[in-house]
């Protein structure tokens, strides 16, 4: 039994993380295949600066931390910022799988250019610094917004009507006037449009979350796992301190609520 922990990028309850979950449905994995999901302790409101971003990196070091020593066998990133991916890769000997980059690279096998849809702009920088990492600027046909403040907990439950449509309406547009191949959910948050809006569009439409299950255990399948020369362990690791801060940070959250 293989075994892969998929960290959730937000402090949540129980019925929040299940609408999180909900994305294992999408996929079919062997039955030697297990996805533990785990909401990280600490974080920002939303990914909406470079603010939030250095508490995410924080946020998911501190929840993968352990994997490996907890026995699981790969991890799951599950946001497109690829938060606290190179951060865990530094420390951690098993896959780990963000979706950003790789969504962007099986693009790349699908069609020649991409396009984002995006629930709001300010998303816009997550996917600027993946692209300028993997060099593929030249790649990306677009980046369309539909202008709604993403909501990290209910998802798109309730708001289908006015989401909807307006995904539909981007895609045309990123097809027609931008000349994309393939099309990328801008996040896991948008799981819930996945079937609906490939069912109305005639170019693949890439549901990132799902997909980075798929290439854990890929990965896992084939033995193989990032490499320690492009992402090298510390040579003097801070386990006890990165712990403390995540439950620092924690502890700050419980005292506000």
């Amino acid at each position: 039994m293989k075994n892969i922990l998929v960290i959730v990028p937000f402090p949540m309850a129980d019925d929040e993380l299940a609408r999180r979950q909900a994305q294992a449905d999408k996929v079919r994995l062997g039955p030697d295949i297990t996805l533990q999901f785990r909401a990280v302790r600490l974080g920002p409101l939303n990914y909406s600066s470079q603010h939030d971003m250095a508490l995410a990196d924080i946020a998911i070091l501190d929840a993968g931390l352990d994997a490996e020593r907890d026995g699981f066998d790969a991890v799951c990133i599950d946001t497109m910022s690829d938060s606290g991916m190179a951060m865990l890769r530094s420390m951690l000997r098993i896959p780990v799988i963000a979706p950003g980059r790789h969504a962007m690279l099986v693009a790349q096998m699908l069609g020649d250019r991409f396009s984002i849809l995006m629930m709001w702009d300010r998303w816009k920088m997550l996917y600027q610094k993946t692209l300028a990492e993997l060099g593929m600027e030249h790649k990306c046909a677009s980046m369309r917004s539909i202008g709604v403040t993403p909501d990290n907990k209910s998802l798109l439950a309730g708001k289908e009507e006015q989401v909807f449509p307006l995904l539909l309406e981007a895609a045309r547009k990123c097809v027609d006037d931008d000349g994309a191949q393939v099309l990328l959910l801008g996040s896991t948050t948008m799981h819930e449009a996945h079937g609906w809006l490939s069912e109305r569009i005639d170019v693949p439409v890439i549901n990132p979350g799902p997909l980075t299950y798929q290439m854990a255990s890929v990965a896992l399948d084939l033995d193989l796992v990032h490499s320690a020369t492009t992402w090298p362990a510390p040579l003097v690791p801070k386990v006890e301190m990165i712990r403390a801060i995540g439950a620092a940070g924690a502890a700050w959250l419980e005292n506000r609520s």
